[in-house]
């Protein structure tokens, strides 16, 4: 692997520059503060050095580069919102939000291997472990020593969490897990996974399964066509024998899991409108360089509107990532709010990948341009951590206080 990484960064050491700026339409810069600013900054710098420079050989050559993990700790990218005390970055919501958009600019599965650490591994922990979990487990996450993953969706229980089989039994001294998950980021090279299965009572909770714990199995998955530089696997129980001391008791039933997703769907919300700006600074460069019938293509009125349109639903969604932001800090963010938020801004993302690989012609198959990887990205982040339609109906439920579920 190592050997890869190296040819690759060599492949890649001639690439022409990452010239990305972001828009800002509706001067959505003022509504920010230094810091907030400051931490965009240090982030999309870190993208343009560590990631952007590789991320296409990576994709086409669907490498997990594991050396960004500690990368990622380093810059402060895993917890942003945990407290400092626990190795996270004690930062509010819209510094989170930020950081995710600048990642994701860079590419979804690196965001994915950052949000799962931060939102679906610490932010658990965090929230429903005890003191003696928090310090044992959250400073290595923070730091990118240990990476870990979130095991929740099932081989036939994906928008049905609650059907899951995964389960485990008290047995005296310990528990006894079973089961299996699937689709699970950054699980082959996990050091620890937060698993969710039932007790003998069939509540759901969480425990935490270290690497090396016999019978633990993490398989990789293999042929996607999709986050291709992240890595994806599945998590396999056969008789696991997890110590008591790694339950998390802070919560049970389904509302545990539901609400650490609640916090990665709000980073998606984030990270999807930076893919968007990502594929719409590189069709207007793109437009305004590329020459046909004597004028640059930006000239004509169909290329216009493409573009018109393309910042125009950026900056909607620009404007609703804001105002969830504030909610979040104040804790008054809903569920129903945050999937409005997830559902709309990937729909939107995947939109203007296709219309800026238009733009771009023949040349937007290609890794010369971002626009298809992010396009093949984005069609795994618009169905995960719940599907365009699973967000449709908690929407649904949320106007007409009926579910569509059952």
């Amino acid at each position: 692997m190592s050997k890869n990484i190296t040819s690759t960064k060599k492949a890649t050491s001639q690439r022409k520059q990452d010239l990305f700026e972001s828009p800002d339409f509706y001067q959505i810069d003022d509504l920010l503060t230094d810091e907030h600013k400051l931490i965009r900054e240090s982030i999309r710098d870190f993208v343009k050095k560590e990631i952007s420079p590789f991320i296409e050989d990576w994709a086409q050559q669907s490498i997990f580069p594991s050396q960004i993990v500690k990368k990622f700790g380093q810059i402060g990218a895993f917890g942003p919102s945990i407290p400092i005390e626990y190795g996270g970055g004690g930062l509010d919501y819209i510094s989170y939000g930020l950081i995710m958009q600048e990642i994701e600019r860079g590419d979804s599965g690196m965001r994915s291997t950052a949000s799962v650490q931060g939102s679906l591994v610490m932010y658990p922990i965090y929230m429903f472990g005890n003191e003696t979990q928090r310090k044992k487990y959250l400073p290595k996450l923070g730091s990118g020593e240990w990476l870990g993953c979130f095991g929740l969706t099932e081989p036939d229980f994906g928008s049905n969490p609650s059907g899951m089989l995964t389960h485990f039994k008290d047995m005296g001294d310990h528990f006894l897990l079973n089961g299996s998950k699937m689709w699970i980021s950054n699980a082959p090279q996990a050091d620890i996974a937060v698993v969710w299965a039932k007790n003998e009572e069939g509540r759901i909770q969480g425990l935490i399964v270290e690497r090396g714990m016999e019978g633990f199995h993490t398989p990789e998955t293999h042929g996607k066509w999709s986050l291709r530089a992240s890595c994806t696997g599945e998590l396999v129980f056969d008789n696991v024998k997890v110590p008591k001391e790694n339950l998390l008791t802070g919560k049970d039933g389904l509302g545990a899991p539901m609400k650490c997703l609640d916090s990665a769907r709000y980073g998606i919300a984030w990270g999807a409108v930076g893919a968007a700006m990502d594929c719409y600074e590189s069709a207007k460069r793109y437009a305004l360089e590329r020459i046909q019938f004597d004028k640059p293509i930006a000239a004509f009125q169909l290329t216009q509107k493409k573009l018109a349109e393309m910042l125009t639903e950026i900056t909607k969604a620009q404007l609703l990532n804001l105002r969830l932001g504030q909610l979040m800090n104040e804790e008054k963010a809903t569920t129903a709010q945050i999937s409005m938020a997830k559902r709309n801004n990937v729909a939107m993302a995947l939109n203007i990948a296709r219309e800026a690989r238009q733009i771009h012609g023949g040349m937007g198959i290609t890794g010369e341009y971002s626009i298809m990887r992010h396009m093949m990205n984005l069609e795994s982040v618009v169905t995960y951590e719940g599907t365009h339609d699973i967000h449709l109906l908690i929407l649904g439920n949320e106007i007409t206080g009926i579910s569509a579920f059952k």
